[in-house]
């Protein structure tokens, strides 16, 4: 049986880092920083509006010159985001972010934001299943497990 999502979520150490459309990019990154993450939510109230990402900074402030003090959030946020929801699988998780190069998904249910997904947990998710199988095929080998 596949992980879900919600398995994911409930295993998490860190909540929800958010931040307002009108914060500077300084004030994300600061957070960041803090928070030892890559990417924030962008939220006004509850309502999810996109997401900012080292990424976004990379290649939306220092590329083209921009100050992180004076430039805010909504200019270069990412504004359509793929989502996921509890149910789906860190496989359905993979095969997204591999397919659409994202780094990080939202989880929703409906309008309200319940986690964010990394493709670090993603993969650190399925490290774990597969050394489960190696330790139970390892016990078979070996004669431990009941047929």
């Amino acid at each position: 049986m596949s992980l879900t999502v919600r398995q994911l979520l409930n295993h998490k150490t860190s909540g929800i880092y958010a931040i307002r459309p009108d914060a500077s990019v300084l004030e994300a990154l600061e957070l960041m920083a803090r928070e030892d993450i890559s990417s924030v939510l962008v939220m006004e109230g509850e309502a999810l509006k996109g997401i900012f990402t080292e990424r976004d900074y990379a290649r939306k402030v220092i590329l083209r010159g921009r100050n992180s003090r004076d430039t805010v959030v909504r200019e270069l946020m990412t504004s359509q985001l793929l989502t996921v929801t509890q149910e789906q699988t860190i496989e359905d998780c993979m095969s997204l972010m591999t397919n659409k190069h994202i780094r990080h998904l939202p989880v929703m249910e409906g309008d309200k934001v319940l986690g964010l997904v990394s493709i670090g947990d993603v993969v650190k998710s399925i490290i774990a299943g597969h050394e489960v199988t190696i330790q139970q095929l390892a016990g078979y080998i070996a004669g431990d497990l009941k047929t």
